[in-house]
């Protein structure tokens, strides 16, 4: 009973893929191309999932564009470029390194550096601003001999 559990419990938690069979292509081996085009697609409404795990009707819409061009007989970078004419490159899950996207690849590190800096800075100035103490003159020590004794 606790294999039947634990089995029902695995077969739950894998992902789910959005392809419907009626989607499928009948060639097998057009049919894993559109499967590895819409891995590398992203589905614009969900934004962060690629168009095969989206359940989205636009990401169903975009996934029969793949099959109807590859049925056609385009090549993966002629139904990506298809595609990022009419969406441009934010439809592909790893954009190209151009101009265009040039923020959207070095921004982070841009932040980490400017991160980095102002830490840098802040602590530089925390270590200036604490001074060595002065050691305790006479005057001082016979006035905190007389404070702990009134203490006790």
């Amino acid at each position: 009973m606790k294999r039947l559990l634990f089995a029902a419990a695995i077969l739950v938690s894998t992902p789910a893929f959005a392809v419907d069979p009626d989607e499928m292509l009948k060639d097998p081996a057009q049919e894993a191309r559109a499967r590895e085009l819409g891995a590398e697609l992203r589905c614009l409404v969900c934004q962060n999932q690629s168009i095969d795990d989206s359940d989205a009707d636009l990401a169903k819409d975009l996934r029969q564009i793949v099959r109807e061009r590859i049925a056609k007989g385009d090549s993966d970078s002629a139904v990506k470029q298809y595609l990022v004419d009419r969406y441009g490159d934010y439809v592909l899950l790893k954009p190209p390194f151009n101009a265009k996207t040039l923020l959207l690849w070095l921004g982070p590190l841009g932040l980490a550096l400017a991160a980095l800096g102002v830490g840098r800075a802040y602590y530089r100035r925390q270590k200036q601003e604490v001074a060595p103490l002065a050691p305790l003159t006479d005057d001082e020590k016979k006035r905190l001999e007389r404070v702990m004794k009134d203490q006790a």
